[in-house]
């Protein structure tokens, strides 16, 4: 009778700390949607090794049931598979170039590509599908069903044979009843989409904001993040918002990146201040991000998202390119090509492939760049690296090709310390700030320095 009684005691301490705290029992085949709207993972437990698993420092595919203590020191629920997106996720994605125009074969020549170009040694992993690769309807048992026209030998094919060139495989959808482009949304399929996804083998999901009428943003996307947890395969979730809830305020314990404006256009700027829905030139998206002053909530594993990549597109020029490419990287931006890589030409190929300037993309401190200096025809922007370093990049913002100068000691954060400076795109070691930069800049293009201490 004793034994019974303490088993009892136990077994209803045990359910009380559950619903208290939103823990679930280990074991299990996949997570399980706790009291509280939290997942708890396959397996996981709350206490010390759980809030380890939410650490910065936790390896791919590793997961953290609960994130940071809230009110009254409670942990507060993640939504996702943490430690997927340490430094800024790099990649492809069909829509910039082709939108409707997809299908199996272009996939797999620039997947191929990818790896044989020297794309994928210098980081670039993930091959996305945007929007258009499924029939217009689900078929009679609710399912998604990839246009037979377009990707006849289907999508675990396709995913298998990415994966086996070492690459990722991402696919898109909508948080709404539809997509952007009409086709079957997610709205009330989000589990068994989520599950479908998983058997495919897809390793990152955009989901848009189309067609959502007045659901509530933060929820809608816990619910799809829920999801791809009780799934059970660790999958980069990236919101594509546009920013229109505030997404950074609230989406890091739900999504590993988040869009912050509309779309961007293959242009330098159409004067939209960033805030259009579509045809955002990359300048009006950088100028967007230093309004909002967007840094303080980017790090690791939770990054702004100021759209994918224009850089080698029709609309902008060479220096163009370049200089994008420069701030997306100071950005610690996401970097999701959106060129067509079959007639990529040997200097756009030599942007994208820049490991020194990719380097501060992908530096581990994970912090964002921002803007320090904002004048007439020139801004300067910074940006902290590891081992005490610092990115700067000086943009010559008029028609004219210029000669730009730059006061080390006017960038405060440098202290008044010496650091040795070296120009990336120069491939050029300029000595120590104890002597200013003086140089020509082209129109449109920006000077982009690495600052190691001299010390």
């Amino acid at each position: 009778m004793r034994k019974l009684m303490i088993l009892s005691i136990l077994c209803l301490t045990t359910i009380a700390l559950a619903q208290d705290g939103g823990t679930a029992a280990p074991g299990g085949a996949g997570a399980r949607i706790n009291s509280r709207g939290g997942i708890a993972a396959p397996g996981a437990t709350t206490g010390a090794g759980a809030r380890r698993g939410n650490r910065a420092g936790m390896g791919a595919g590793g997961f953290a049931g609960f994130g940071g203590a809230g009110r009254r020191g409670r942990p507060q629920p993640v939504y996702k598979y943490s430690g997927l997106a340490l430094t800024p996720p790099m990649g492809w994605n069909t829509w910039n170039t082709f939108q409707r125009n997809i299908n199996e074969d272009l996939i797999k020549e620039t997947a191929k590509i990818i790896a044989e170009s020297g794309l994928k040694d210098a980081g670039y992993q993930y091959v996305v599908i945007d929007d258009c690769w499924m029939t217009m309807e689900r078929d009679e048992n609710g399912q998604l069903v990839a246009d037979p026209q377009k990707f006849p030998s289907g999508m675990k094919a396709l995913a298998d044979y990415i994966h086996g060139l070492g690459l990722k495989f991402g696919i898109y959808n909508d948080a709404g009843t539809k997509t952007c482009a009409g086709f079957p949304g997610g709205r009330g399929h989000e589990y068994e989409d989520a599950r479908l996804y998983a058997s495919w083998g897809v390793d990152y999901v955009k989901y848009d904001w189309c067609n959502t009428g007045s659901a509530n943003a933060q929820e809608t996307y816990k619910t799809f993040g829920s999801a791809l947890l009780a799934a059970g395969r660790p999958i980069v979730l990236s919101m594509c918002e546009w920013g229109k809830n505030d997404p950074w305020t609230f989406a890091a314990p739900i999504a590993h990146l988040w869009r912050t404006t509309g779309d961007i256009a293959s242009r330098y700027t159409n004067n939209t201040g960033g805030t259009a829905g579509y045809n955002n030139g990359w300048k009006d998206i950088l100028d967007r991000q230093a309004e909002l002053k967007l840094e303080q909530y980017a790090g690791p594993d939770h990054w702004n998202d100021p759209d994918m990549l224009e850089v080698g597109t029709r609309g902008l020029t060479y220096a163009e390119s370049k200089a994008h490419f420069s701030f997306w990287c100071m950005l610690a931006s996401p970097l999701m090509m959106g060129n067509d890589l079959r007639s990529m030409n040997d200097d756009i190929l030599k942007i994208l492939t820049d490991k020194e300037v990719i380097a501060l993309d992908q530096d581990p401190l994970g912090k964002q760049g921002y803007r320090v200096i904002d004048e007439e025809g020139r801004e300067v922007w910074v940006k902290e690296l590891s081992d005490g370093d610092w990115a700067v990049c000086m943009l010559n913002d008029t028609l004219e090709d210029a000669e730009m100068s730059l006061a080390w000691s006017d960038l405060e954060v440098l202290a008044d310390k010496t650091y040795k400076v070296r120009d990336l795109w120069a491939k050029k070691d300029l000595g120590t700030t104890k002597d200013n930069y003086s140089g020509k800049v082209v129109s449109h293009d920006a000077a982009l320095f690495r600052l190691s201490p001299a010390e």
